[in-house]
């Protein structure tokens, strides 16, 4: 099976746990999962090991365990692909989320009414976790809040912990300004209004990290014409 074969089948599977909500939500998550290169990221460079502890900040609608259990899924069905490794085992996921409609469809769809938890990233508690995801979540608080979450996080990770993090490049012209407006629509259609988003380039978001205390790479992504996206994996230093 391709990569690209398995990822249409992954997202068609993890999508089918939000058909208790409606064809809309499952549509909308397997157009999300089906489009978004950061799910596929995670799995084909192994991001997140076996048995791992994971804190899902700014959890959504609960897409990464959904992807994750699609992927043990498909993988004990062998049907999987060679180029990448085997999916982690035994992952368990705590989401933290702000939308209190969000949390309700991600425990409808994954029958978990404990990992996920309303709650605000701000001031809610990190232990217990050796790898953390942030997909999409820095630029929508302000500098001081940034600087607070990421040195939080590098307090709760043990030293062989993982950071994993997408964030917008400032410095990547016209597409950053096309994937802010797209930001701003999301923001318009959750009902949270204009807000400020508050950037970086690539450089200042990895200077932000060693500063913090992590040393960070550039995970590849595949390129999309109007995405700044880049996917960062990061460590305690």
């Amino acid at each position: 099976m391709t990569p690209a074969r398995l990822e249409r089948q992954l997202a068609e599977a993890a999508a089918g746990y939000y058909r208790p909500d409606g064809r809309a939500a499952y549509y909308s998550v397997r157009g999300k999962l089906g489009q978004d290169p950061a799910f596929a990221a995670i799995l084909a460079h192994g991001l997140i090991r076996d048995g791992a502890r994971v804190l899902d900040l700014g959890c959504g609608r609960g897409l990464l365990p959904s992807w994750l259990r699609a992927a043990r899924w498909a993988y004990d069905r062998e049907e999987w692909c060679d180029e990448w490794p085997p999916p982690p085992r035994a992952v368990q996921v705590r989401g933290i989320e702000h939308h209190a409609e969000s949390v309700d469809q991600a425990r409808r769809a994954l029958g978990d009414t404990t990992a996920f938890e309303l709650g605000d990233i701000l001031d809610s508690d990190f232990a217990g976790a050796d790898t953390v995801v942030l997909l999409d979540v820095l630029h929508y608080i302000d500098a001081t809040a940034q600087r607070t979450i990421l040195e939080r996080i590098r307090r709760a990770l043990p030293d062989d912990g993982v950071l994993i993090l997408r964030v917008g490049d400032a410095d990547a012209g016209l597409r950053f300004r096309l994937s802010r407006w797209v930001d701003q629509v999301v923001l318009l259609a959750r009902g949270d209004g204009w807000s400020a988003l508050h950037c970086r380039s690539l450089s200042d978001w990895r200077a932000a990290l060693a500063q913090y205390g992590f040393m960070s790479q550039v995970v590849p992504l595949p390129m999309r014409a109007f995405s700044a996206d880049v996917l960062l994996l990061a460590r305690p230093q």
